[in-house]
C-alpha cells in the first residue's frame, strides 16, 4: 500500500510537471510570440512574460525583435549616363508584426534575408539609376540611401510584417574603364579651379601693386615737394645771412672769399696756374693789408 501511494505520488508530481512545462512558457524582453493551435495563428503579437497554452493542441513561435543586419553581396549598378558602380551595401531591418511575419515566411529569417535582398538590390537599382555620377560622388552616403530606406519600409511593413530601420552603402567601386574617365574629369575640374583661382589671385596682386605704386608717388610726391620747400627755405636763409655779413664788412668779405679760393685751389701737389701776377686773384698775396698794396 505504501508504495503504491508512493508511486501515485510520484506520478502525480511527474503530470503535473509535464503539465506545467507544457502549458507554461516565456516570451523574452527581446521576442515577440505567437499562439498557434494545430497550424492556425489564435493569438498575436504576445508581449515578454509568462503565458499558459493548451498542451498538445496549441504552439508558440517567437521571433527575435532585435534589429538584423543582412550583409547583401557587391551589386553592378548603371547611373543615368549609363555608367556602371559597383556597390557593397547592407541592410538593418527589424520585425514589427509577428504574424504577418510568420505567415510570410513560416518564421525563417534566412526566408526572410531572400526575401528582402532582391527588394533592396531593385531599390538601389532604381536609386542609382537615377542619379548621374558626379551626384553619387559628391552626395553624402546618408542621403544617398534615404528615399531608398522609407520606400523599402513602407513596402515591407505590409508585405513582411518587418521594417527597414537603415541601409547603409559600405562601399561605391568603380570599374576600370570608368575610373580613368571620372579620374581625368576630377583632374580637369581641379584644374580648372585652380586657374580661376591663380587668375582672381593675380589680380588682387595687381590691384594691390598698383594701389601700392599710386601710393608711393604720392608720398615721393609729397617728400620732393617738402624738400624743394625746406631746401629754398634753407637757401633763402643762407642769402640773407651771406648778405647780412657782407654788408657789415665788406672788405673782410673779399678776404675770407679769397682765402678760401686759395685754399682749393692749391689744395692739390700737382695744382698748377697759369695767370697773370697782376690779375685781382692775386691781390691779398702781394699784401696783407685790406686794399692789396704792393
Amino acid at each position: 500500500m505504501i508504495n503504491n501511494r508512493s508511486l501515485l505520488i510520484v506520478g502525480g508530481l511527474a503530470a503535473v510537471a509535464w503539465l506545467a512545462s507544457n502549458s507554461l512558457y516565456v516570451v523574452d524582453e527581446t521576442e515577440r510570440a505567437v499562439k498557434l493551435r494545430f497550424g492556425e495563428i489564435i493569438e498575436e503579437n504576445i508581449q515578454p512574460g509568462l503565458h499558459f497554452k493548451v498542451p498538445i493542441t496549441q504552439t508558440v513561435r517567437t521571433f527575435d525583435t532585435r534589429l538584423l543586419t543582412l550583409d547583401t553581396e557587391p551589386s553592378r549598378y548603371l547611373t543615368l549616363e549609363q555608367k556602371a558602380v559597383i556597390v557593397d551595401s547592407y541592410v538593418k531591418w527589424q520585425v514589427v508584426n509577428p504574424t504577418q511575419y510568420y505567415e510570410a515566411t513560416a518564421g525563417d529569417e534566412l526566408m526572410a534575408s531572400r526575401l528582402i535582398q532582391p527588394r533592396v538590390d531593385e531599390s538601389l537599382r532604381n536609386e542609382f539609376g537615377r542619379l548621374d555620377l558626379q551626384q553619387i560622388i559628391a552626395e553624402r552616403r546618408d542621403d544617398l540611401m534615404t528615399g531608398p530606406t522609407e520606400e523599402l519600409d513602407q513596402l515591407l511593413r505590409d508585405e513582411l510584417g518587418v521594417a527597414i530601420r537603415d541601409i547603409r552603402v559600405k562601399r561605391i567601386d568603380l570599374p576600370e574603364d570608368v575610373s580613368s574617365a571620372v579620374y581625368e574629369r576630377m583632374r580637369s575640374e581641379r584644374e580648372r579651379e585652380a586657374r580661376e583661382w591663380r587668375a582672381q589671385g593675380q589680380e588682387e596682386a595687381e590691384r594691390i601693386r598698383a594701389n601700392a605704386d599710386r601710393r608711393r608717388q604720392v608720398l615721393l610726391a609729397q617728400a620732393n615737394e617738402r624738400a624743394e620747400t625746406l631746401r629754398g627755405e634753407g637757401d633763402a636763409e643762407a642769402a640773407a645771412i651771406f648778405a647780412e655779413a657782407y654788408g657789415k664788412d665788406q672788405e673782410f668779405f673779399s678776404f675770407w672769399r679769397s682765402l678760401n679760393a686759395y685754399r682749393d685751389s692749391f689744395a692739390g701737389d700737382d695744382n698748377m696756374l697759369v695767370l697773370d701776377p697782376s690779375s685781382d686773384f692775386f691781390q691779398y698775396l702781394k699784401s696783407p693789408a685790406p686794399g692789396g698794396g704792393e
